[in-house]
């Protein structure tokens, strides 16, 4: 089941759609509960109405995946449509029965979630460390299982060490991914909050953030030997991270200077016999 969810949620398709063979039941809702592995915290409500709407005219289209649990069932997907079942007065859902373990659960909800960005900052790194600590997985282990680079999951869950309000506002949007990474490299939390409370009363960008940080460490004298060490270029981590979302696999670029490598990393034959074809679709 890992090396599969290493190629992310298209490699789940097959244990969490429907076919004809499925035995589909209606499922009483009140017989029903949440995943309590569900990294999503909020729903737009407004997307929920519409569903219930839609359900009102059409019923529920496409059925639901549960698990059974010691009393009833419980969502592995599509608690959207449950939640909008209950909205439009329903009392049952049509679902189909698989068999899952927690693990499974747990990886299933939070790449379902992130495939669709349905996860704020905070929300995904929540995620991250709940799946790192309940299985005592690696940042590599879980960065091969989501289709993530490990500097990815690592600049996530660095993120749960920012001050509650700062937490809150990423949350909320008003302090951006890009925001929340620089202010996280602040050692001092009293300046973090000054230049967090800045970003949002006077619209900082991340660029006058950056700026903002650069003239604080000049008055280091300890970080002033930093800045003439060689940097890594911004763009080729770009290039990792969306070749990485491309193959749904660790990608490395080794440059030097105008000249280089990239490597990709397979696990299996399987997994090479994937890429290979990946590469050739794309010459």
């Amino acid at each position: 089941m890992s090396k599969r969810l290493g190629r992310g949620l298209d490699a789940l398709i097959p244990s969490l759609s429907v076919n004809d063979d499925d035995k589909v039941i209606d499922v009483a809702l009140n017989q029903l509960r949440p995943n309590p592995y569900q990294p999503r915290k909020t729903f737009d409500e407004d997307s929920i109405r519409e569903l219930a709407e839609s359900i009102k005219q059409h019923g529920v289209i496409q059925p639901i995946i549960v698990r059974t649990v010691l009393k009833g069932y419980e969502i592995i997907a599509g608690e959207r449509r449950f939640r909008a079942s209950q909205l439009c007065g329903n009392t049952t859902v049509p679902a189909v029965v698989r068999s899952f373990s927690d693990q499974q659960v747990m990886e299933i909800a939070l790449i379902e979630n992130l495939q669709r960005e349905d996860l704020n900052a905070i929300e995904t790194a929540i995620a991250y460390q709940a799946l790192m600590d309940k299985f005592k997985l690696t940042q590599e282990e879980l960065s091969m299982k989501v289709g993530k680079s490990r500097s990815h999951i690592a600049n996530f869950v660095r993120l749960l060490s920012l001050p509650a309000e700062i937490k809150d506002n990423v949350s909320r949007g008003t302090i951006s991914m890009g925001h929340a990474r620089a202010l996280v490299g602040i050692k001092d939390e009293v300046i973090q909050r000054e230049f967090a409370d800045r970003i949002v009363k006077q619209e900082w960008t991340v660029r006058e953030l950056e700026e903002a940080i650069q003239k604080l460490d000049a008055k280091q004298p300890e970080n002033k030997t930093k800045s003439s060490q060689k940097k890594r270029d911004p763009y080729i981590d770009h290039l990792e991270e969306s070749l990485r979302d491309r193959f749904k696999t660790t990608v490395k670029i080794k440059q030097q200077k105008d000249k280089g490598k990239i490597e990709l990393q397979y696990y299996s034959k399987q997994d090479l016999e994937r890429l290979l074809e990946l590469l050739q679709y794309m010459a």
